[in-house]
């Protein structure tokens, strides 16, 4: 299965060393199929895809060494299911709607995701083979059909359409989505294919964590890169990272089958467990 990784920050921060550690992973793990990064500045986003393998691609050597710095990006590194190894079948997506960019990517394998994404009329189509853009687009579509692209869908609306179009996605198969619109990140976790060959949860980890500065103790520089605050700044940076796996020896939390999040600047924002009160 694909592996995914996503930072939200309050400053600025880099994905250089995740990035990195994902990379290595997916030589080990026969992630062979493209990979893919987005970094958010502002209302739009650098993005860059290789339909190589994530080791052997000098693009993501050069973004390991040297990336954007953001406080919003999402990455996937691809090991295919559906569709071929080709630049419109490599992650993240992108779409732009009332005057953002939007960026979504997933972990798992859908069949009969046509019985849910119904994208024929919609604004958004897919250009690609792959379940995960199919997703996407209905995602979009329903977004457009609340008023998205005029603008008028608060947050409630987005998350409440986020967290409906997961439900009615998680019974067909392992469905873990990272989705940014360039202000929030929103991640569903579900199931994946662990190293024991077992689908199962969780399908995403999560750590979060503050700093002065990436040198703190407290913080560790394994995860990702910061850049350091002003010694005077009566802020904290605060950083939170989604991946498939985790990247670092840290306590990363695992999320619940079904688990969704919503993050802004590096704080969580809104949660729901399934069975869960008080979300």
């Amino acid at each position: 299965m694909c592996e995914l990784v996503a930072m939200s920050a309050r400053y600025p921060a880099n994905l250089t060393l995740s990035l990195q550690a994902l990379t290595e992973h997916s030589n080990s793990g026969g992630h062979s199929d493209g990979w893919g990064v987005a970094y958010y500045n502002d209302r739009d986003a650098w993005r860059v895809r290789d339909t190589k393998a994530a080791y052997a691609s000098p693009w993501a050597q050069l973004l390991s060494e040297k990336g954007f710095t953001s406080r919003l990006a999402i990455a996937h590194i691809r090991k295919a299911t559906r569709g071929a190894v080709v630049l419109e079948n490599t992650q993240p997506f992108e779409r732009e709607m009332g005057g953002r960019i939007h960026v979504f990517t997933h972990n798992g394998d859908l069949p009969g995701v046509e019985s849910v994404c119904q994208n024929a009329n919609g604004r958004y189509r897919p250009v690609g083979e792959t379940d995960s853009e199919e997703v996407f687009c209905q995602l979009m579509n329903r977004l457009d059909a609340a008023g998205a692209m005029t603008g008028s869908v608060d947050f409630e609306t987005k998350w409440h359409i986020f967290r409906n179009l997961c439900d009615e996605l998680r019974p067909l198969g392992p469905a873990n989505f990272l989705y940014g619109d360039s202000e929030y990140l929103f991640v569903h976790g579900n199931r994946r294919t662990q190293n024991d060959c077992e689908v199962r949860p969780p399908g995403l980890h999560w750590l979060c964590r503050e700093c002065r500065q990436e040198s703190e103790a407290g913080f560790s520089s394994k995860a990702i890169a910061t850049r350091d605050l002003p010694p005077d700044s009566p802020e904290l940076q605060r950083v939170v990272i989604v991946a498939s796996v985790p990247l670092s020896d840290e306590p990363w939390s695992a999320l619940d089958e079904g688990e969704t999040l919503a993050i802004r600047d590096g704080r969580l924002v809104a949660r729901d467990v399934p069975g869960a009160t008080g979300t």
